[in-house]
């Protein structure tokens, strides 16, 4: 019996047993994930497209390709990586059946959706987690493990133009992750924001930039492109522990602080660390702890709380967007759409 029968047959083996939706770019990757992790069986997989559904089926081991409905009687947790637009609707279905759910980000289309899916995780007593993947990674843990009193925020996010994606804004598929990753280390609400973007090569926003005010004091600067000529992925940060510098790409991390790393001769006691990092598999750690979650118990790093938050804070961004887009075309600065000369 191979880890697929074993699965539809036996919930009580120990393996978490996994239904895919979604056969695109992501639930490509999750079913591979699912077909290789110790702890996770892949049950099936569920896309409307049923041809793209069956070649990632193949890949990920031979699961079948099944109905919604047969996905959620045969599954203990449902893994949605459909396109943004249908998040909720899944997510709401999977969690009404009494399963496990993770959902890629956004979670959902509205705060109010949001609140939908937390509270029926928290009447069916299963777990909600939400897939902003970053916080898995050794990136995110060299800048958590060294600040959290941070005063001022820059995060710079470019990449050049893909079709995948462009169902959101820059701002829901690029923006959201620096946004997790500031709320993740700012223990404030968010007071005000200030945000201007624009689209270019898609219906949404394809550029942004948004200044965001939290009630404690603290500001961050967050700027994303996905139609840039070259991939950047930068952030300072000014804090009470010193000054930080990140560079992603090069996985690259300079701090100057007061207890960290080496004198720095004539600053009157600071010094420099040179921190660099190894990337890990951070989508097999975020199985590892959905399949924590839902078979041991153990805390949710990134539940519906956190989501919400996150989704908040790009909607507020979005809003900002526009409001600054009405004032613009109000004084003249920039002609509406099918206004020009």
């Amino acid at each position: 019996m191979n880890r697929q029968e074993q699965g539809m047959t036996q919930s009580g083996t120990g393996l978490l047993r996994v239904g895919i939706v979604g056969a695109g770019h992501f639930g490509r990757f999750h079913a591979l994930k699912v077909q290789a992790a110790a702890r996770e069986v892949l049950t099936g997989i569920h896309d409307p497209d049923t041809a793209r559904a069956r070649k990632v089926a193949v890949e990920a081991g031979g699961a079948p390709v099944l109905s919604y409905p047969d996905l959620l009687a045969c599954s203990d947790a449902i893994i949605v990586a459909a396109p943004a637009e249908h998040h909720f609707e899944l997510a709401r279905q999977a969690l009404a059946a009494g399963k496990h759910v993770l959902v890629e980000k956004p979670m959902a289309a509205t705060l109010a959706q949001a609140d939908e899916l937390a509270h029926l995780a928290q009447v069916h007593g299963v777990v909600l987690q939400v897939g902003h993947l970053l916080r898995y990674s050794a990136e995110h843990r060299a800048i958590t493990d060294r600040i959290s009193r941070p005063l001022y925020i820059e995060a710079t996010r470019l990449a050049p133009y893909k079709p995948r994606g462009t169902d959101v804004s820059v701002i829901l598929d690029l923006m959201i992750h620096d946004l997790d990753l500031v709320l993740s280390i700012v223990d404030s609400p968010i007071e005000s924001v200030d945000a201007l973007g624009a689209a270019v090569s898609s219906p949404f926003e394809d550029i942004a930039n948004a200044r965001v005010r939290f009630e404690n004091g603290c500001v961050a600067t967050i700027a994303a492109s996905r139609i840039s000529l070259k991939t950047e992925r930068r952030m300072r940060v000014f804090s009470q522990e010193g000054y930080l510098s990140a560079d992603f790409m090069k996985r690259e991390l300079t701090m100057i602080g007061r207890t960290r790393g080496l004198p720095l001769p004539g600053s009157g006691g600071f010094r420099r660390e040179s921190v660099t990092w190894r990337d890990h598999d951070t989508l097999a750690a975020e199985h590892a702890a959905f399949a924590a979650s839902c078979l041991d118990g153990a805390q949710v790093l990134v539940d519906a709380v956190a989501g919400r938050r996150a989704l908040a804070a790009a909607l507020a961004v979005t809003r900002e967007i526009a409001a600054t887009r009405a004032r613009m075309e109000a004084s003249g600065l920039i002609i509406p759409p099918g206004q020009e000369d």
